[in-house]
């Protein structure tokens, strides 16, 4: 795959972007809720992923529809410069010791910002590589995407205990994040105006029309095409776990094992290798069963493995849990990116990712705050592992319903 150049600069922009945006979420996480300046309890911490999350789903919608209409590469170097400047403008908050709303806005326009180059760069691939190594392409571009997030996450980690966890600490490492931004504008700039499509235009003629129309469109597409259908039920079901599973951790790692930031980073190390491990096998395990039957394995693999390593909530059992979820999730979502990518014509192919990254991150913020409401206060909830367990299973049923009659 990278003998082909334009995918090898693609890669390139996608890990300085991915590598920022890690640095800055877990420098941004820090700040808020591993700072002995600030307290955090559950619906504090709720409150802040949603932060981290609600820009896929308020700005999805705008970033498809003109992914769709623009030429793709300014819209990536235009997001990844403006994004630059909104990380050094949070960094600045962070370090004045800005109120968590301040903080959290701040977080919403900087995330936001960056799914236009998530979209972007998902809805290009197909112009840098062929059609018949997409799934290839997409493995190797998302899976290593999100490993790269991953250490940008640790050298956070890393960063803070240099420069002290209080806010100018804090702030200081949310600051590097910058460097994402600027390598990944630097390298796309590099291909030429119109290379990364779109290669048609079916959209109406005034933008404010066609974004409003960005999420029935792309819903639209979706719902007539069975394999993507399918695996938008299962990536649903996934999503909404995750959210669950996510806030549980972070109380755990804070009050229950009493390993804070350094715990979470274990978390996030345990879980970069089930991505890289999903990223390794995918390709190989849908070549050889097929992707329907690889996904449904997928989910009951986390059905099982969330009651086994989610009950006896041991700081070993969280590490092994977050290995196994990440591995599931991933060998999922890379069969529906590729679901996506092969089965969505090119001129929607923008809004069909757009509703993908609406969808999943509002199930996942929905999850979140619903387990707020119940948590305990130091994430021991037995309850909730049950029934992330029964979400996984009920997912199953409807992909299995959706995907009848197609492999």
């Amino acid at each position: 795959m990278l003998a082909f150049a334009g995918f090898r600069r693609l890669l390139l922009s996608r890990f300085a972007a991915q590598w920022g945006d890690g640095l800055f979420q877990a420098g941004l996480a820090g700040a808020v809720l591993f700072n002995p300046e600030r307290e955090a309890d559950p619906l504090a911490i709720a409150a802040g992923f949603a932060a981290l999350l609600l820009p896929y789903s308020v700005v999805g919608p705008f970033a498809g529809a003109l992914l769709d209409r623009w030429d793709r590469r300014r819209v990536l170097v235009t997001a990844n410069l403006l994004r630059g400047v909104m990380i050094l403008v949070t960094a600045v908050s962070v370090i004045a010791g800005a109120s968590g709303t301040v903080l959290f806005t701040l977080a919403l326009v900087v995330v936001g910002i960056s799914r236009f180059v998530g979209s972007g760069l998902s809805a290009s691939l197909p112009h840098v590589v062929p059609v018949r190594n997409l799934v290839e392409a997409n493995a190797i571009a998302t899976t290593l995407g999100a490993v790269i997030a991953v250490l940008g996450a640790g050298c956070a980690v890393g960063i803070r205990a240099l420069l002290g966890d209080d806010d100018t600490g804090s702030g200081l490492t949310t600051c590097v994040a910058v460097i994402g931004s600027a390598v990944a504008a630097f390298v796309v700039v590099r291909f030429a105006p119109g290379a990364l499509g779109p290669d048609e235009v079916d959209e109406p003629a005034q933008t404010l029309v066609a974004v409003a129309r960005g999420l029935f469109d792309g819903g639209r597409v979706a719902v007539h095409t069975p394999t993507v259908l399918a695996g938008f039920v299962a990536l649903l079901a996934h999503r909404a776990v995750f959210g669950v599973l996510l806030l549980m951790t972070v109380l755990l790692m804070r009050f229950e094992f009493a390993s804070g930031l350094a715990g979470l980073g274990q978390v996030a190390g345990l879980f970069g290798l089930g991505v890289l491990a999903a990223g390794l096998t995918t390709a190989r395990i849908v070549a050889g069963v097929g992707r329907r039957r690889t996904m449904g394995a997928a989910m009951v693999v986390g059905a099982v493995a969330i009651l086994a390593l989610g009950l006896p909530m041991a700081m070993w059992s969280t590490l092994a849990a977050a290995f196994v979820v990440s591995f599931v999730g991933q060998v999922v979502k890379l069969c529906v990116d590729a679901a996506v990518q092969r089965d969505i014509g090119d001129e929607s192919r923008g809004r069909v990712f757009a509703l993908y990254d609406t969808l999943f991150n509002v199930a996942q913020v929905a999850s979140l705050a619903l387990a707020a409401l119940v948590v305990a206060d130091d994430g021991r909830s037995p309850g909730l592992v049950v029934a992330a367990a029964v979400v996984y299973l009920v997912g199953l049923g409807g992909f299995a319903l959706a995907s009848r009659g197609h492999h």
